[in-house]
């Protein structure tokens, strides 16, 4: 069993064992459909490391092969699943998934490898990155960059250059790449406009350091289920992210660019330091809480030196990659542990009393139990008095350089 890919034979070998699974037709949640997604990742990390620049771009094979066999976009809808898909997935603004990249195999025969590519954010070097591609206005507007909004597409390299300078000589390999990075969406995110929230929450970091170093064992279940104690405060989410200041995690609260998605992020600023990016996008109790503790898992279980970055968008589920599955599972056993839920009203009756009833033993706000109803019933218009709209962004000012 393939565990690591160290050499061009282990990477052979990984290759033909996805291939056989995808043959297969393996499930999602099943040990073989766990091993697809496991052995998935080891090949793109690899790829990114060692052979990325000798294999073909995904849509790249993809075209060469409609190409080969006279093929139009209206052919690949039985394997993609929709003309608007097929579309979206041909002009870059779709990620293909495994299903996808399982049909396709099959169906056309491209090889595995070249399909599970993972993109880099920029497929070249730093002197062909196109600048002024950069969110440059709206970062001029929410006062990260200091110029007037005429002619940028001249001054787009020096100002990006004077906005990364805080990050030091390294900054083009931890920001503009998506080497040992995840990003979970159900959209194609704009890759320039996330490397520049990226870079804005590592700088933000940097220049607020958090006041002690970092202690990953300090991050388990007990400590979370103490942590969202805070949730009953009337400035919770605020006193929450000062508190995981004392433990060595910076928690910056940064909204979201256009086309990024995003939800939060966990990240390394350096080898030893992480960061928890908020966007708030959804400014609701019940999504604040779930979206700190899924961030809180990935940094407490999933960030290394090979990942360095996890980049969520949860209004999509994704079963597809394991550490996203587990940090959905431990962020909800964190908020409202597995057995508490199974033994409480709240798992049967949609109602106020039952949601008190829980919160109450929990210690926990109100909000967070009505999130959970709502999401366990897949029901988003019920309860909808409980989930706390409106109460989190007033607690951070960051909104207010947003929204000028």
């Amino acid at each position: 069993m393939i565990t690591a890919i160290n050499s061009e034979n282990d990477y052979k070998a990984a290759l033909h064992q996805i291939e056989e699974l995808i043959d297969l037709n393996v499930k999602v949640g099943t040990p073989e459909g766990d091993r697809l997604n496991i052995l998935t990742l080891l090949v793109q990390d690899y790829e990114q490391k060692r052979v990325e620049s000798q294999t073909p771009d995904p849509i790249e094979a993809l075209r060469f092969r409609m190409e080969q066999m006279g093929l139009t976009a209206r052919d690949l809808v039985p394997l993609i699943g929709s003309r608007s898909k097929v579309s979206e997935v041909l002009s870059r603004k779709r990620p293909l998934t495994l299903s996808m990249v399982r049909a396709l195999h099959k169906g056309l025969g491209i090889p595995a490898k070249s399909l599970l590519r993972e993109q880099s954010l920029f497929e070249s070097d730093e002197a062909d990155i196109q600048w002024d591609r950069f969110p440059l206005r709206e970062m001029i507007r929410r006062g990260w960059l200091k110029s007037r909004a005429s002619d940028l597409s001249h001054n787009a390299h020096e100002l990006m250059m004077q906005f990364l300078a805080p990050l030091g000589r390294e900054w083009a390999p931890t920001v503009l790449y998506k080497h040992g990075r995840y990003v979970r969406s159900a959209r194609q995110m704009d890759p320039y406009a996330l490397a520049a929230w990226n870079a804005r929450v590592c700088i933000r970091s940097l220049e607020s350091p958090p006041r002690a170093e970092f202690d990953r064992a300090v991050l388990t279940l007990s400590f979370m289920h103490e942590l969202a104690h805070l949730s009953t405060l009337s400035d919770g989410p605020r006193q929450a992210c000062e508190y995981l200041g004392n433990v060595g995690i910076s928690v910056i609260v940064e909204p979201h660019l256009p086309e990024t998605f995003l939800d939060g992020a966990a990240l390394l600023v350096d080898e030893t330091r992480p960061a928890i990016g908020l966007t708030i996008r959804h400014d609701r109790l019940d999504n604040f809480w779930f979206v700190l503790m899924h961030e809180l898992i990935h940094v407490a279980r999933h960030l290394s030196a090979d990942w360095v970055g996890f980049y969520d968008d949860l209004d999509i589920d994704d079963t597809s990659n394991p550490q996203e599955r587990e940090a959905d599972n431990l962020a909800g056993e964190a908020l409202i542990p597995e057995n508490e839920w199974r033994n409480s009203p709240a798992r049967n009756l949609r109602t106020s009393d039952a949601v008190e009833h829980l919160a109450r033993r929990l210690r926990i706000h109100p909000a967070i139990v009505a999130g959970k109803i709502r999401h366990h019933y897949k029901s988003y218009r019920v309860l909808n008095r409980l989930v706390g709209q409106g109460e989190v962004r007033r607690l951070f000012p960051d909104f207010g350089d947003a929204d000028r």
